[in-house]
């Protein structure tokens, strides 16, 4: 069943109660990816792990997470999506517990690739009961509350977890997160109600002819190009952003918390801001503005040389905005693409999407940047940001092509619309 919508852009109860599990669901994802990289050095000490296994034990994730949200596609739009939520948090949460478990190398990386195909799924099962549950004009509140999960790991959950880790343990954090998660699962199973109505617009396809169909459906190939584009610009420089800032701008380790945990508190604050601007507004001209400001700051932050640590909280946190002020109407934008009996399939792929391009991302900026000793400064990074600012310019294409495809849709539905009522 679905709960009827309002009629303006408020929420109802039952919505925020629902933004409220999924936003917290998604706490709990991001943190299980993300903490991995502040753990590493607990890690490889701790499993006598080389560079090169650490490595694979950080892209096993990843992998697994694309692998598993493909073929998690055909059934995507077959079942209730709280049940697939219910099943595929369930596995997130034994494949968590594994990792705390782990003693050895070939245990972990089992662990992460458990993790990943359980933990890859749940982000496209969330978004789309988004948008089954919340209008259009709604979504952009709602789609940067989500992806507030992103700030608050930063401001929350890395700082506690390393507290954790160097008090009891590396396995402590990963306990925590199982203890979390369970009560965040049984509030799901309490509250969120069965999200079921594309059931009965479902044809009845093949789970596999239903996947082929919608990866090949020419006006969502636009959203899943978009999408892997968007994901190639942002794991280009994330990844090497902590070496970036230690060994280029001077930031010691003891500072560098201090840089994630004031970008956290920024983003706590500018995303609400950015979500109800992208409800108001045009949002191709919002991610086109946040795309300039983007490109303006990556080009100034990636030229950083030795910068005082107030130097480097500002532009990191002005660089985020930019980041997130794209992230926000470009998720809302491509969300609305899929037919309600596609969206489950097409959210699915979309994440695969995201995922492999992240990896993609990863590979080529490992490519350009080089560290010709261990302490040394890294080279090249600035060309990795001329690069990134080269792949900002093809999303705003691409977005606009998007924004100019779902338009047309709106207009199509709203001179179907009174004929059925």
């Amino acid at each position: 069943m679905i709960m009827d919508k309002p009629n303006d852009a408020s929420f109802t109860p039952y919505q925020k109660r629902v933004l409220v599990i999924l936003a917290l669901m998604q706490f709990t994802v991001v943190l299980d990816f993300m903490v991995i990289s502040p753990l590493g050095d607990f890690l490889m000490k701790g499993l006598q792990l080389n560079p090169e296994r650490f490595g694979h034990v950080v892209s096993a994730y990843a992998f697994s997470a694309a692998a598993s949200g493909l073929l998690a596609a055909g059934f995507a739009d077959k079942f209730d999506r709280k049940s697939l939520l219910t099943f595929f948090y369930a596995g997130f949460i034994l494949g968590t517990l594994f990792c705390g478990i782990a003693n050895t190398y070939k245990m972990l990386l089992a662990a992460r690739i458990i993790t990943g195909i359980f933990g890859g799924v749940i982000g496209s099962v969330s978004l789309a009961i988004v948008t089954d549950l919340f209008q259009p004009m709604q979504r952009g509140r709602v789609m940067s509350t989500i992806q507030m999960a992103f700030s608050a790991s930063q401001v929350l959950g890395i700082p506690f977890s390393l507290f954790m880790a160097v008090h009891f343990g590396w396995n402590m954090p990963f306990y925590a997160l199982v203890g979390m998660a369970v009560i965040i699962g049984l509030y799901m199973l309490l509250y969120l109600k069965p999200v079921d109505r594309h059931l009965h617009e479902n044809n009845g396809t093949n789970a596999f002819v239903h996947v082929s169909n919608t990866l090949l459906n020419k006006k969502y190939l636009m959203g899943f190009a978009t999408t892997a584009m968007l994901s190639i610009g942002a794991f280009m420089i994330m990844p090497f952003s902590s070496a970036f800032a230690i060994n280029n701008m001077g930031i010691t380790p003891e500072q560098l918390p201090w840089v994630f945990f004031s970008t956290g508190v920024s983003t706590l604050f500018t995303m609400p801001i950015i979500g109800r601007i992208s409800d108001r507004y045009n949002r191709f001209y919002i991610f086109t503005g946040a795309s300039i400001w983007a490109m303006i700051m990556v080009c100034i932050y990636t030229n950083f040389g030795h910068t005082p640590l107030w130097l480097a909280i500002m532009g990191n946190i002005l660089l985020f905005v930019g980041i997130m002020g794209r992230a926000v109407p470009a998720s809302a934008t491509i969300s609305g693409l899929p037919l309600p009996a596609d969206r489950g399939a097409f959210m699915s792929i979309n994440a695969s999407m995201q995922q492999m391009a992240g990896g993609l991302g990863s590979l080529f900026a490992g490519w350009i940047v080089k560290q010709p000793g261990g302490n040394t400064p890294l080279i090249h990074f600035n060309t990795l940001g001329y690069v990134t600012c080269g792949i900002m310019v093809i999303c705003v294409y691409g977005l606009y092509r998007v924004s100019q495809i779902t338009q047309r849709q709106a207009s199509e539905e709203s001179k179907i619309s009174p004929s059925r009522r």
